[in-house]
């Protein structure tokens, strides 16, 4: 079995300090890709230096929209350089969060613009986080849809099934964490049953959201693992051939990782 996790943060406390101890527990579970993920400036060195010192390991570059107004003057320059690096294989994570509302949702709607548009000058795909947000998220990714040239998944999904299948109308892949193994994500799972195998991949988002049996605890890349058990059971497919078709969508959505 050969998996990937498609979003993670091994640069976040909790995994930071045994990074290379965490990344073999996965490795020992099948576990053959990971993507580190960043959610403000300052962290870019650090999320691709993993990158660097892992052939399994590939980074992106991004502002969270929690961190928004903090980041009043990101353009989409800044992130095009970051991006100048063949471990970068992504724009992101980037979106919206009307939940907590950390930063001001304008600040956060231009963050957003600007990271499409560095996906559509670099080629990159977007991952994009958005939670009580689904109108503005629909609307901004529709229309940078119709104008061309941009692709993505929507990480660590927790929306409605009708922001599902516009996401899929988008051409956008759907991924899916630990969430969907929680008792009361009844809704989520039943997305995720009639999901096409075609557009779907698996995270951990981890040092958060560890899935059952690991509720509680630091979440960890190897924990994808239980999550994608989960899945294939909830799909009614054998968890090596969720793996394989996980395996071949994270390739095919982040085309620069398998060159």
């Amino acid at each position: 079995m050969k998996l990937i996790d498609s979003h993670c943060h091994l640069n976040y406390a909790g995994l930071a300090e045994r990074q290379d101890e965490v990344l073999n527990s996965a490795r020992d579970r099948g576990v053959a890709g990971f993507l580190n993920i960043s959610t403000r400036q300052s962290e870019w060195g650090d999320v691709l230096g993993a990158a660097e010192r892992n052939p399994d390991v590939w980074a992106t570059v991004g502002v969270h929209p929690h961190e928004a107004d903090a980041h009043p003057d990101l353009g989409a320059a800044a992130l095009i350089e970051g991006a100048n690096n063949s471990r970068i294989i992504a724009i992101g994570e980037c979106g919206l969060d009307y939940h907590y509302d950390k930063s001001d949702r304008a600040a956060q709607r231009d963050r957003f613009q600007a990271h499409i548009d560095a996906a559509r000058e670099t080629g990159l795909p977007l991952v994009v986080h958005t939670r009580d947000a689904e109108d503005d998220t629909a609307e901004i990714l529709g229309r940078a849809v119709r104008e061309g040239g941009i692709s993505g998944v929507l990480h660590c999904f927790t929306g409605t099934a009708d922001l599902a299948r516009k996401a899929l109308d988008f051409g956008f892949f759907i991924s899916l964490s630990g969430i969907v193994t929680f008792k009361n994500a009844k809704d989520l799972q039943d997305t995720a049953k009639w999901l096409p195998s075609d557009r779907v991949v698996i995270e951990t988002d981890s040092p958060f959201l560890a899935p059952v049996p690991h509720r509680g605890q630091t979440c960890e890349p190897a924990f994808v693992a239980d999550t994608a058990a989960f899945v294939a059971d909830l799909r009614g497919e054998g968890v090596d051939k969720l793996a394989e078709t996980t395996t071949a969508n994270f390739f095919r959505l982040f085309s620069r990782a398998a060159a």
